[in-house]
């Protein structure tokens, strides 16, 4: 029986890996093993560990790499990424896994694949070749595809780019994303069951608000939000529901403004540290807009036929549906980004378009690959020379 240990660090992430998860669960063929670490073991981030439980998926190894007390800083991350090094070799020598599976981007997964390199652990990564200029999860996204062995990408796009950084074709794969596909197979909650749930009125002025640091700007994180912030309040008009940012340096002063701007605008706006897959997308179903720089704008919005406001440039460089407007991160051009994406012509617009992310079977073709596919010689990795 293969065991495949799938590594998860974030609420959104693992909303993604949950259904395949319970593929390899499911199976008679492999062994599902479950690693939670950074954001889902820390209480201000809502301790979400406890929905990969409540799932019904048991977590074999939990790393704990955040300082509760720590900075909001650099110097705090790269500490965090030392924790989880040496987490995950601990863990991959306990639990031994034949194969781990990776998605994305972020510090703490780069952490897994550099210690499951040195072990010797094959690694599937899924949703690479993608680009992100404005966040340093674009140089960890490429540095994980190269450390990996099998890939997984929402594009033939983005497979053509894993392919151009030297991974062999036949081991590179375009399967769509899973977040678009939750949104095709997942029950979603109806408007009055979500709005009890959640403790707000959802009406047709309301937008889904998500802001992370983007760790490549000129601007502090606390520039960023509060011109941000400053047109929401300008906005008397909108309703808001927030969800807090990643564990990123600069996530705290986010965090801090939104739970600020919330307090006095409790009437029209409530934050959440995690609403959980189903809430989200059931939440995201019924709003007007989504707005902010996270990739759920541009990767499951358009499956709702919502326009979406992309603020800023952490995702510079992402393809995107013309549901999607992009804006500058300073409040005049966010003002004109809401008048866009909230105006009558876009909201039709976005009902119609294509979602370049769509995929048939996206969870089904993963796991067919990485429970059947030889890993005899698949850590010799051989570079292809990309013909031009």
């Amino acid at each position: 029986m293969r065991k495949i240990c799938v590594v998860t660090g974030t609420r959104a992430e693992y909303g993604l890996l949950r259904r395949l998860m319970r593929l390899i669960q499911e199976s008679q063929d492999t062994c599902l093993q479950v690693i939670a670490t950074n954001m889902h073991l820390s209480p201000k981030f809502g301790n979400t560990y406890q929905e990969i439980e409540k799932d019904g998926f048991s977590i074999d190894y939990k790393i704990p790499i955040l300082d509760e007390d720590g900075n909001d800083d650099t110097v705090s991350t790269v500490k965090s990424m030392a924790k989880a090094l040496t987490g995950f070799a601990d863990a991959f020598h306990a639990l031994k896994p034949d194969m781990i599976v990776v998605l994305g981007d972020r510090y703490e997964i780069l952490a897994a694949a550099e210690a499951a390199l040195i072990e010797r652990i094959p690694i599937a990564h899924i949703h690479g070749g993608e680009l992100t200029e404005g966040a340093i999860d674009d140089a960890i996204r490429h540095s994980i595809t190269k450390m990996s062995h099998l890939h997984f990408t929402s594009t033939e796009q983005y497979r053509k780019r894993v392919i151009q950084l030297g991974e062999q074709p036949e081991s590179v794969f375009y399967v769509g994303a899973l977040g678009v596909e939750n949104i095709k197979t997942m029950e979603l909650l109806d408007k009055k069951d979500i709005e009890e749930q959640i403790g707000f009125r959802i009406d047709n002025d309301t937008i889904l608000v998500t802001y992370h640091p983007v760790t490549q700007g000129k601007l502090t994180a606390a520039q960023d939000i509060n011109d941000f912030l400053a047109a929401l309040e300008e906005r008397k008009d909108l309703r808001m529901i927030f969800t807090m940012p990643n564990s990123d340096p600069g996530g705290k002063a986010i965090a801090d403004a939104i739970a600020s701007f919330v307090k006095n605008n409790s009437d029209r706006a409530k934050a959440f540290k995690s609403l959980g897959v189903l809430r989200y997308l059931s939440v995201m179903k019924y709003v007007a807009a989504v707005a902010g720089n996270s990739s759920s704008g541009l990767l499951e919005a358009p499956s709702f036929g919502i326009p979406s406001l992309d603020i800023g440039d952490r995702q510079n460089g992402r393809i995107a549906a013309e549901s999607v407007f992009h804006c500058n991160s300073d409040k005049t051009s966010i003002l004109n980004g809401l008048e866009q994406v909230l105006s009558q012509s876009f909201r039709k617009k976005a009902q119609t378009v294509h979602n370049p992310y769509e995929k048939k079977n996206t969870a089904k073709d993963i796991f067919q690959i990485i429970s059947t596919f030889p890993l005899e010689n698949l850590n010799q990795k051989h570079f292809y020379d990309y013909s031009y």
